[in-house]
Order: C-alpha cells, then sequence, then structure tokens
C-alpha cells in the first residue's frame, strides 16, 4: 500500500480547524505558510516549541540539563486508524508502536508516540529495534536522508486514545500534539509528541 503524506490526508483536508478541544479534529499541517490553520496554541509560550521543525530532543537537552528518555513501551500493536491512513496500513496490519517520555529528571516534559509499519523495520527504518533509552531523535536529525513532512497539529483531551495513554503523567484536562512523518528511502515513520 502507498503511504500518504501528511497534505494528502483527507482527514485533514475536510476538517481544516483545530482550535475545539473536540478528539475528533484534524492534524492541519502549516506547510505552505498561509494554507492551513494554527492551532489555538499560537497564543501561548508552547508556539515556538511546537513549530520548531528541527530537533526536539537537541533543544531539550540545550534547556534541560537533567535531560533523559524513559521508555514506556516498545511493543507490536494495531496502529490507530488515522496512522493507518498516513502509513498505507490495513487496520488488521500490526506496527511496531514506540512510546517514552522525555524528562527533566523527573518531570515528564513530552510524550512521544512512534509508529513504524512492521515492514519497514528491516532495511530503511532497522536503527529502530536497537534504540533502547536513547532517542529517536537524535537517530532522525543526524542521518542527511531522512526527511521530515509538514508537521501538524491537534489539540487532544480525555477522549483521544492518546491522551489516555499519558494522562496519569499531567493533570491538565487537554494537551497540545504535533506529529510529522519521516521518509527513509520511500519508506515513512510517524512521530506524535504531546507536549505535557
Amino acid at each position: 500500500m502507498r503511504t500518504r503524506t501528511l497534505s494528502q490526508d483527507p482527514w485533514a483536508r475536510h476538517l481544516p480547524r483545530c482550535s475545539t478541544p473536540e478528539s475528533n479534529q484534524p492534524w492541519p499541517a502549516i506547510d505552505p505558510p498561509g494554507t492551513a490553520q494554527i492551532p489555538a496554541v499560537a497564543q501561548t509560550t508552547l508556539h515556538a516549541w511546537l513549530v520548531d521543525r528541527g530537533s526536539l530532543t537537541a533543544r531539550l537537552k540545550s534547556r534541560y540539563p537533567r535531560f533523559r528518555v524513559v521508555v514506556l513501551a516498545q511493543r507490536l500493536e494495531p496502529a490507530q486508524r488515522d496512522e493507518c491512513r498516513l502509513l498505507g496500513l490495513h487496520r488488521s496490519h500490526k506496527a511496531w508502536v514506540r512510546e517514552v517520555l522525555l524528562c527533566d529528571g523527573e518531570t515528564p516534559l513530552i510524550f512521544a508516540h512512534t509508529v513504524l509499519p512492521r515492514h519497514n523495520v528491516r532495511g530503511a527504518w532497522n536503527l529502530f529495534a536497537g534504540l533502547g533509552s536513547r532517542p529517536l531523535g537524535e537517530a532522525l536529525f543526524t542521518n542527511p536522508i531522512i526527511a521530515r513532512g509538514p508537521l501538524t497539529f491537534k489539540k487532544i483531551n480525555r477522549h483521544h486514545s492518546l491522551f489516555q495513554r499519558v494522562g496519569r503523567h499531567t493533570s491538565k484536562h487537554s494537551l497540545q500534539a504535533r506529529r510529522s512523518l519521516f521518509m527513509r528511502h520511500h519508506k515513512a515513520l510517524l512521530v506524535t509528541e504531546v507536549f505535557l
């Protein structure tokens, strides 16, 4: 099956706004500039973090000297329906899912959820299997053949599956998230980052 780019995702195209907290709102892209709505968080201090296309890991390390990665899970499981659409997966096919917390010491800052189609682990994304507690961001941004697609955004609440996975690490009622596809040898990996 073919991988879709975020800008080709019909779900995002038909629902172009994400300023409301409902979990069925899209992940609208902001690339190219002016083609989509920047989320409500644009008015907050998180805006610069959300729209930065560089390495989130490098930015966190430069600001938080006690930066560390806590691996919550790395397992084969079905991807979410919208993730399947973007990755060209059939709903019954399993993918490798890695979930980590990026922390300042004991304080969680970011929940990162990565989805990799099972058949992409060999070859293009073989680095994924042996990461352990090393940040994925270091591998993604130091390899010149890895290309990042557009950033997309969503405000998630307790009804969203990702919020349910990370809810015990925050007292907030809604969280800002972003995601993007990374491509290596025409094979995709999807990274979602939820800002705690």
